[in-house]
């Protein structure tokens, strides 16, 4: 069983509010439910877009985003709560440089880079059912791949958000469990991720969504730590309150288990390592 309120955990590092074009959720009602059940400290990762037919593309100025969140970590740090001034960029390759200039103009405490289904994507649910039509699997998830693999060779991220995302457009032509049987398909990605520096986040939104799994799922994360990746972070991705922590201690027990005790993350500066209570986690005890 998922909990749907996790508590006692240093940091959920994927937040959104009312700053992104798909939450209404004002940065103090995060604040408040991370206070009351002891998350440490949170990342608020509002989205931004540079395609402009994409949802994102110029809805909150970066001035106005930076103002909202430092103002409300000023407001909450007496209460034991550090909150962090973030950014989630949809990566496109067509944009690279447009998000290279912008973010060294624009300097966040956190940066995640994430490919996202755009309105002219294969898998968008009008397109994705003819696109998987007499394609093989690796056919089917390499244009999505290829872009997450490009967003890692950028340099331009702390962290690859939710890294097989499009698994929840692919419900039911492709289901997470055929995705299972073919962990090869995640090695060009993994390695991207490790020859780069660039951590894995354990995004566990796919827990209260189609795959009901995280992204990605655990023998993924376990993998990445196989083949000598070094950086993970966790976020619950939430949008909503009664997201709020959904599944988060599930998404630190798929790191501590793969052998992580400590989480990656940085906080303006260079990055730093956020120690995590693996013993409690791994016994599946707590949170």
């Amino acid at each position: 069983m998922i909990d749907r309120q996790a508590r006692d955990l240093p940091l959920d590092a994927h937040v959104h509010t009312d700053l992104s074009h798909d939450s209404a959720v004002p940065i103090d009602d995060h604040a408040r439910l991370a206070a009351e059940r002891g998350i440490a400290e949170l990342a608020i990762t509002d989205h931004v877009d540079f395609d402009p037919t994409m949802p994102a593309y110029g809805y909150v100025s970066f001035e106005d985003r930076e103002r909202d969140v430092r103002d409300a970590a000023s407001r909450w740090a007496d209460r034991g709560l550090a909150i962090r001034f973030g950014v989630e960029v949809t990566y496109e390759r067509a944009y690279e440089d447009e998000i290279r200039g912008w973010l060294r103009r624009h300097p966040h405490d956190y940066v995640i880079g994430s490919v996202h289904i755009s309105a002219v994507s294969p898998y968008k649910a009008s397109n994705v059912a003819t696109f998987v039509t007499g394609r093989r699997l690796p056919e089917i998830v390499a244009p999505y791949f290829d872009e997450v693999i490009g967003a890692a060779r950028s340099g331009l991220f702390d962290t690859l958000g939710h890294l097989d995302f499009v698994k929840r457009y692919l419900v039911p032509h492709v289901m997470p469990a055929d995705l299972a049987d073919a962990p090869d398909l995640y090695e060009p990605v993994l390695v991207s991720l490790i020859e780069t520096g660039t951590a894995l986040e354990v995004n566990a939104s796919g827990l209260r969504q189609l795959p009901r799994e995280t992204y990605p799922a655990p023998h993924i994360v376990a993998r990445y730590r196989e083949l000598g990746g070094a950086h993970v972070t966790i976020g619950s991705d939430a949008h909503r309150t009664e997201w709020f922590a959904y599944g988060l201690a599930e998404a630190y027990r798929h790191a501590t288990r793969a052998g992580f005790d400590a989480l990656a993350f940085r906080r303006g500066a260079d990055r730093v390592t956020v120690p995590v209570p693996t013993g409690r986690l791994q016994q599946g005890d707590g949170p």
